[in-house]
């Protein structure tokens, strides 16, 4: 099954940018089942996937707000490892 995940920061630039580049990558190296949109918070109003990428202190953010998707918090945005981990994690759920 194809997952739809969107890649987030609150503006939508240089963070949330470099981690879609690193989650293509790791998606890629790994063959999983992820479309990856990439957008600030404000996207998630017209967001029609099932999972939402960004940074840790955001991810919780979202968590307490109870939004509908799956919430991927990152650490660091260069670590494929904790990137695969944790979206292998997520795509099991």
């Amino acid at each position: 099954m194809m997952h739809k995940a969107l890649v987030a920061c609150r503006a939508g630039v240089g963070s949330s940018l470099m981690l879609k580049i690193k989650v293509n990558e790791v998606v890629k190296e790994n063959n999983l089942q992820l479309v990856v949109e990439h957008s600030s918070l404000d996207g998630l109003n017209g967001f029609d996937g099932d999972m939402v990428i960004t940074l840790i202190d955001v991810a919780q953010e979202l968590e307490e707000k109870k939004v509908p998707y799956k919430v991927v918090g990152i650490r660091n945005i260069v670590d494929k490892e904790e990137i695969k981990t944790k979206l292998l994690e997520a795509l099991a759920e």
